[in-house]
């Protein structure tokens, strides 16, 4: 996956202000915070239920508050955000259909120890665990 296909993903220029051309420029957006706009376009495209989000990036509460007072996600929710949609469309690719990929982070996978991919996310190893059982997927090795 692109840097540039992830900002996509967080909703592109309209929802981050500004154009992510680079890492560098990924790196720089996380650190100064992204927008709540990125947040409402992952929901609002479907890449994560608004429970999940909450679960995983921001509490309900705290979005509503940052929302009320105009103000962007801190850094470490901007980086769980980038996190956990950068697995969602690396599994949307692996698997090749976005349907199917969202069912498949919500089911218990065997090669996960029976637990649910998405559930893993909230952590850096837990995603790299299930982006390690996508490339399987993607190499034809089963999950």
């Amino acid at each position: 996956m692109t840097t540039q296909a992830l900002a996509e993903h967080l909703g592109g220029r309209q929802a981050l202000g500004r154009d992510i051309r680079s890492d560098l420029d990924l790196d720089d957006a996380v650190r100064a915070g992204l927008p709540v706009k990125a947040v409402e376009t992952v929901v609002k495209n479907g890449a994560l239920r608004a429970t999940e989000l909450h679960a995983l990036v921001i509490p309900r509460r705290t979005l509503a508050h940052r929302k009320r007072q105009g103000k962007r996600l801190s850094s470490e929710q901007s980086d769980r955000l980038t996190r956990v949609v950068r697995v969602v469309a690396s599994a949307e690719e692996a698997i090749g259909d976005g349907a199917k990929a969202r069912r498949w982070l919500r089911k218990p996978n065997r090669a996960l120890q029976g637990r649910r991919p998405l559930d893993l996310l909230a952590s850096d190893v837990g995603a790299r665990l299930v982006e390690q059982v996508l490339g399987r997927i993607e190499h034809g090795l089963g999950a």
